[in-house]
C-alpha cells in the first residue's frame, strides 16, 4: 500500500470504508469508424483515443464521491502498465501489488461504428495472471469495513477465475462483497461463479446479464428471481438503462427506482459510473434506496460527458440535481 487513504481536498471522506477492486484496469484503444470493415478489408478511423478503462472507471466514480479506493489487481511492466499506474495516481487510488516483471498490462481495441455500436477485441496481459501468492497479499492488505468489488471479467479469465473464487470464499465476514457479473457471465465456470455468488452481499447487473443469470426477460421478474436464488442476505440491483433500476434489498421486496431523462452523448462507462457511485454512497452510510437514486443520477450525469471515466464529483452531482430533495440528503451524508 502507498500509505494514503485519500487525497486532500475531497469533501466527505469516509474514514472507515474503502473500495478495494479485485478487478482489472487495462488500457482502451477506442477507434471511431463509419462501419466495421469487411473481412480482409480496411477502414480509416475518424477519431482515436487511448484511455485507462476496465475497473478503473468504477474506482474513479467512487473516489470522486469521497470513498478511498484501492486497486488490488495485477498490473504489468511496460507502457500500458505505466499508463494505468499514472492514471491511478492522478485519481489518488492506491495499489496493493507490485508490477509483474517482464509482462505488460493488457489492452482492448474498441471499434465504435456510426450507429454507436461497440465491437471489442481484448489482448490479455498481466492483469489476467493473478497468482495465489498475490491473492494472499491482497487478503493481508484488507481492513475491517472494506468493500470488495469483483467483476465477472476477472472470473471468466482461465487463470484469475479460480484464484479469485478462492480468495472471495476466504474473505472475513466484516468485508462486504459486491459482484458485477459483466457480459461474460455465461462463460464463467459454475465452480468459479457459485462460491462467489454464495459469498456476495450485493449483485449489480444490467438487464442482459440478469437474463443470462435467471432466464427471465422482464427486468422486475429477473431481479426477483435472482434475489430468490441468492437468498435473503444478498441484495440485488438490476439496471434497466433509462427505465431505471429494480432494487431488492437484502430480505426485502423488489422496488422500482426510476431513471433520469437526459440527452446522452456517450454511454460508455455508464454502468461503471453507477456501480462506483452506489458503492461510495453505501460506504457513506446511506440506505440502499437513497444510494441507488444517487447512483442513477451519477450515471445520468456520466452519459452527458464524452469518455468512459466520467463519474461526477460531489459538487458536479449536487449541481446536476439542482436543488432536488435528494441533493440535500447527499450533501448531508457526504459532509458538504
Amino acid at each position: 500500500m502507498s500509505g494514503h487513504d485519500c487525497a486532500p481536498g475531497v469533501p466527505g471522506e469516509v474514514t472507515g470504508s474503502r473500495l478495494v477492486l479485485l478487478g482489472n484496469a487495462i488500457v482502451d484503444l477506442v477507434m471511431r469508424v463509419p462501419a466495421l470493415p469487411e473481412r480482409g478489408g480496411d477502414i480509416v478511423s475518424t477519431d482515436t483515443t487511448l484511455t485507462t478503462g476496465g475497473g478503473f472507471n468504477v474506482l474513479t466514480a467512487a473516489r470522486r464521491l469521497g470513498l478511498p479506493a484501492v486497486y488490488a489487481g495485477a498490473h504489468g511492466t511496460g507502457p500500458f502498465g505505466d499508463r494505468v499506474r499514472a492514471d491511478l495516481a492522478r485519481e489518488a487510488i492506491d495499489m496493493v501489488l507490485a508490477p509483474v516483471a517482464e509482462e505488460d498490462t493488457g489492452f482492448c481495441v474498441a471499434f465504435v461504428d456510426g450507429g454507436g455500436e461497440r465491437t471489442f477485441a481484448t489482448s490479455l496481459g498481466a492483469e489476467a495472471r493473478l497468482t495465489e501468492a498475490r491473492a494472499t497479499s491482497v487478503l493481508a492488505a484488507l481492513r475491517p469495513g472494506d468493500m470488495v468489488q469483483i467483476s465477472g471479467y476477472g472470473l471468466a479469465y482461465p487463470v484469475n477465475g479460480p484464484v479469485l473464487a478462492s480468495l472471495v470464499a476466504r474473505l472475513p465476514e466484516h468485508i462486504q462483497v459486491f459482484l458485477d457479473p459483466g457480459p461474460l457471465v455465461d462463460q464463467i465456470p459454475d465452480e468459479v461463479l457459485a462460491p462467489v455468488l454464495e459469498r456476495c452481499d450485493w449483485v449489480s447487473c444490467n438487464q442482459r446479464e440478469g437474463r443470462l443469470l435467471t432466464g427471465r426477460d422482464d427486468a422486475q421478474e429477473a431481479a426477483a428471481a435472482l434475489a430468490a436464488r441468492l437468498g435473503p442476505r444478498t441484495g440485488v440491483l438490476l439496471r434497466a438503462d433509462a427505465a431505471g433500476c429494480w432494487l431488492v434489498p437484502p430480505g426485502g421486496a423488489a422496488l422500482h427506482i426510476p431513471g433520469r431523462r437526459v440527452t446522452a452523448v456517450d454511454s460508455n462507462g455508464a454502468g461503471d459510473a453507477h456501480t462506483g457511485a452506489l458503492l461510495a454512497l453505501l460506504g457513506h452510510g446511506l440506505d440502499p434506496s437513497t444510494a441507488v437514486r444517487g447512483a442513477n443520477a451519477a450515471a445520468a450525469f456520466a452519459v452527458t460527458r464524452h469518455g468512459p471515466a466520467t463519474g461526477p464529483t460531489l459538487g458536479e452531482l449536487l449541481d446536476f440535481l439542482d436543488g432536488e430533495p435528494l441533493a440535500a440528503r447527499l450533501s448531508s451524508a457526504l459532509g458538504r
